[in-house]
């Protein structure tokens, strides 16, 4: 199955904010909307690709951006973060993951930035295997705390 991985713009709104809804279903279709929207006024700052299938309909998604903060495991600044990837479950394992990382990473070197990092929940098991066979690899795990003042 051959896809077509390209940056995401525009005319993808619909059918991006539908895949990141499978992916971050605790936000709603509008919140998700207005944060493409943002994104989209942000080129330097945040990238997202998507991966258009045979058919033309989008399969997949990753989203990245810039930052300058302190980034665990990494040591330089700006850093290139992988903030979400998603390929609908018929889509696996035929290269779509790769390819939409391959494009976010080009994205970043473009920008003179040497590091990649991502992060998953402690018990997402399947993100990281994902993670690993994309070549990133595990730096720490952090387990955060809050309390109600």
């Amino acid at each position: 199955m051959k896809h077509l991985v390209r940056r995401a713009d525009v005319r993808d709104l619909e059918a991006w904010v539908e895949l990141r809804h499978r992916l971050w279903p605790s936000l709603s279709l509008d919140g998700h909307r207005d944060e493409v929207a943002d994104a989209l006024t942000q080129p330097d700052r945040f990238a997202a690709f998507v991966c258009v299938s045979p058919g033309g309909v989008l399969s997949g998604f990753a989203e990245a951006s810039l930052r300058s903060d302190h980034v665990n495991g990494c040591t330089t600044s700006p850093v290139a973060f992988l903030e979400g990837i998603f390929v609908e479950p018929e889509h696996r394992r035929f290269g779509v993951a790769s390819a939409l990382v391959g494009a976010v990473c080009d994205w970043a070197v473009a920008r003179g930035v040497t590091e990649i990092a991502s992060d998953a929940a402690a018990d997402n098991d399947t993100s990281h295997a994902l993670h690993a066979a994309l070549g990133f690899e595990e730096t720490e795990r952090v387990v955060y705390f809050r309390k109600s003042l």
